[in-house]
């Protein structure tokens, strides 16, 4: 019998102990052995059978939910009124437990939630529904999760957040589903399941979902190492070996490899330990518990950061920087100037920086200096007396600076301020005083000032359009928003929270987008950032018929962002290239003095430290 390369590659790969991954360049999975689909349960031995089906209406629902909308098919309060749950207190991130029918509005059900803000050691629901001993409790110090049903036990572990379900048939009353490890990978999340999908079956010779063939994002959405698993299938030089993280909830030791063929990337490897395994010899393993010690230090970080900052959308390691530099500033009473392209979101920044200072129960009052003609900025902005000039309110008028007092003012597109304002405008940032147009009395005001722009100021201040002085006035505590293009492993979870909002406000169905569409999405480069995604997620709800939105429906041509020449480096990245090289070649040589760097250099403290960061020199 002749056996071809691919049976060989099955057979030794189903060998491995650890579990073992491959994709294209294109995400697609050509490798998945048998040791990852038990890891991620994605092939199911368990003693408690059921057979595959469907939620149907006047089913039982009992649901045992940490924390809502993370891991569980992004289930919120509009999800739970299939099952009579309308209730708008219970919001994104509390713990809830519930039991109810299905579609049975004459049958109300039973359910209590936690915020999450006051969550406790344990959280029960002891009940009798319809005359079914139910019983639902999440320990949240051993992160467990049960559903107790006329005495037979379902519990699931969790690291961060899990959605754990059990399905009683309305007529028989016997159970019919249960969640187990690995619902993401198989489309069984609690708001999959209400939704009408379909659930495969439990127990021996139950039929293994087949995952060759189909893209990554698909078995494992939206986490940050599946996003650098992509990118280095896709060209990006990242690689690691047996670092603790978390794929679909489970904790395991990962490493991640390139693959090349011929000098040329086809696609990448990951190689994947159950955590359980690294539990055995995590006394023997200092290193190994510091690393664990560092990773739950790095949770509550990012928990603190997801309280303080929810509009701010993105998990990558960019945006997350940009969160803690927030933060921090939001504790400060300094000027801060935020930086960053149109689109990025520089407004909501600063409206999330106001709401986290001393000053969030005062005025934030947003000023677009770009949009307010120059013969009338000075007045809009300082206010004036009565006859101060032609056409002039009777009575004077206040500014903006007058109606911020006490709270934050934010000076958006500050770049296009008239030369001969910026000179009262620095005067206002020095003293926190000025005149009225027309006026001979000194205002005093206790303001904050947040202050943005899409435009270089250095270059503006090197033609003479903005002032040195102001510019180091307002530059005290900068932050840059980088651009989409530069964190496009972000782009999976903008969608999910962009598109489900956009369906309600345009009044339609809640649709979903394909892998394709989403593929299309991540190789796009983004010139109006987050805003341009918003319009063309709205073009294509507007555009799809059914509930999925495909390819077809996104209006964006990625032919020349794709087009790249055997041999030829883009322009920007060789720019971006050598730059580095030339900043890290000039520190080396001045052994780190960034004093002597900078002068060398010819370029600013600011931008120094700003391409230190950026480039991670």
């Amino acid at each position: 019998m002749i056996y071809n390369s691919e049976y060989f590659t099955k057979l030794f790969t189903n060998m491995m102990s650890e579990g073992f991954i491959v994709i294209d360049k294109d995400g697609i999975i050509q490798i998945y052995n048998d040791k990852a689909k038990d890891i991620f349960g994605i092939s199911h031995n368990q003693q408690i059978s059921h057979g595959k089906g469907q939620i149907k209406k006047g089913d039982i629902v009992i649901v045992g939910d940490n924390s809502l909308g993370r891991d569980d098919g992004n289930l919120d309060s509009t999800s739970l009124k299939c099952l009579g749950i309308e209730d708008e207190n219970i919001q994104k991130g509390d713990a809830l437990i519930a039991v109810g029918l299905l579609h049975q509005p004459g049958v109300p059900p039973i359910y209590k939630y936690l915020k999450k803000e006051n969550i406790e050691d344990t959280f029960k629901l002891n009940t009798n529904y319809l005359g079914i001993n139910v019983g639902v409790s999440i320990d949240f110090v051993n992160k467990i999760v049960t559903i107790e049903v006329d005495g037979e036990k379902f519990s699931m572990n969790y690291i961060n957040a899990i959605g754990h379900m059990v399905l009683i048939d309305g007529r028989t009353k016997k159970m019919k589903f249960y969640q187990a490890q690995g619902y993401t990978a198989r489309g069984e999340s609690i708001n999959d399941i209400l939704k009408g999908g379909q659930y495969r079956a439990k127990g021996e010779n139950t039929e293994v979902l087949n995952v060759i063939g189909k893209n990554i994002f698909e078995i494992h959405p939206g986490s940050t190492t599946i996003n650098e698993f992509y990118r280095v299938a896709k060209g990006e030089n990242i690689s690691y070996i047996d670092q603790f993280k978390e794929i679909n909830g489970f904790p395991t030791m990962c490493t991640l490899m390139a693959v090349d063929k011929d000098g040329k990337r086809i696609g990448a490897a990951l190689k994947v330990e159950d955590i359980s395994e690294i539990k055995r010899i995590i006394s023997e393993r200092d290193e190994a518990l510091l690393d664990l010690e560092r990773m739950e230090g790095q949770l509550k970080e990012e928990e603190v950061l997801e309280k303080a900052f929810p509009n701010i959308l993105g998990e990558s390691r960019e945006i997350n920087h940009v969160k803690k530099l927030a933060l921090k500033a939001s504790k400060t009473n300094s000027t801060v100037l935020i930086l960053g392209e149109s689109g990025t979101g520089k407004t909501v920044l600063a409206k999330s920086i106001h709401q986290n200072s001393r000053f969030k129960d005062k005025p934030f009052i947003h000023v677009n200096c770009g949009a307010i003609p120059g013969t009338l900025l000075e007045s809009e902005l300082f206010g004036y007396e009565r006859g101060a000039f032609t056409g002039a309110r009777k009575e004077g008028k206040i500014g903006y600076f007058e109606m911020a007092n006490g709270g934050t003012i934010f000076l958006d597109e500050i770049g296009d301020i008239p030369p001969n304002l910026q000179v009262k405008l620095l005067q206002v940032l020095q003293d926190k005083s000025f005149y009225r147009v027309g006026g001979m009395e000194k205002v005093q005001v206790d303001i904050r000032v947040i202050a943005a722009t899409n435009k270089n100021l250095e270059e503006e201040m090197l033609e003479g359009r903005f002032r040195e002085d102001l510019y180091y006035r307002i530059n005290v505590f900068p932050i840059w928003i980088p651009p989409l293009r530069e964190r496009i492993e972000d782009i999976h979870l903008l969608v999910d929270e962009i598109l489900p909002r956009i369906c309600r406000e345009v009044g339609g169905e809640d649709k979903r987008i394909s892998a394709e569409a989403m593929n299309l999405l991540t190789k796009y480069d983004w010139p109006g950032n987050i805003r341009e995604l918003e319009n063309i997620l709205e073009r294509a709800i507007n555009l799809s018929e059914g509930k999925a939105i495909l390819s077809k429906h996104i209006a964006i041509d990625v032919g020349q962002e794709e087009t790249n020449f055997k041999g030829i480096t883009p322009l920007k990245e060789a720019v971006q290239n050598y730059e580095k090289k030339l900043i890290q070649r000039a520190l080396d040589h001045y052994d780190g003095d960034k004093k002597k760097t900078m002068k060398a250099l010819d370029i600013s403290k600011t931008t120094l430290y700003e391409k230190i960061r950026r480039y991670e020199i």
